[in-house]
């Protein structure tokens, strides 16, 4: 998009690396960096079924039927038809949970509550969770995709960029980790 920064705006990358999925303009959280065609293939590959974790804030207090028909999958709307997504963990986080201030910041209406759930999927459609979420009736405020399999955000800031061995790398998105 003209006039948005991107990656290399921030940080001096080889023109060899590259993002392994993405994120959206108003999403935060997890981005891996790479140069091995390997581990995108892995990751990117609906096969393999891993594991991602977002972190959503969405608008009105929601309920445990939502919760459950966010678990059971949610017909949504992909390029013009309909999608039944795959079943998905789907829990309430509580109101104490910390995350750091977005800016910009996301809209408030003061007289709507929020609250943040976790979503686990196994799946990346384009714009999936904001998808799902409107399609319970709890539009997604702000979303942050807190883990990629066994590799977190945990103890980052907004704006890390942490380098990580290749074999650490391999140990925590494909070898089952306790």
């Amino acid at each position: 998009m003209a006039g948005k920064k991107n990656l290399k705006d921030y940080f001096p990358l080889d023109p060899d690396i590259y993002p392994v999925g993405r994120l959206d303009y108003d999403s935060e959280g997890l981005l891996l960096l790479t140069n091995d065609s390997s581990i995108n293939h892995r990751l990117l590959n609906p096969a393999y079924h891993h594991e991602r974790e977002y972190w959503v804030q969405v608008e009105g207090m929601i309920d445990k039927e939502s919760l459950n028909r966010l678990k059971s999958g949610v017909l949504i709307s992909l390029d013009g038809k309909s999608y039944q997504t795959k079943p998905c963990q789907a829990t309430k986080l509580s109101d104490a949970i910390h995350v750091p201030e977005r800016i910009p910041p996301i809209r408030v209406r003061k007289n709507i509550p929020t609250s943040w759930i976790s979503l686990v999927l196994t799946e990346g459609k384009n714009r999936q969770v904001r998808r799902m979420t409107a399609g319970v009736g709890f539009p997604t405020l702000r979303l942050i995709r807190r883990r990629i399999v066994n590799l977190t955000i945990d103890d980052m800031a907004p704006g890390d960029l942490l380098d990580i061995r290749r074999d650490k790398v391999y140990h925590l998105l494909f070898e089952k980790v306790k």
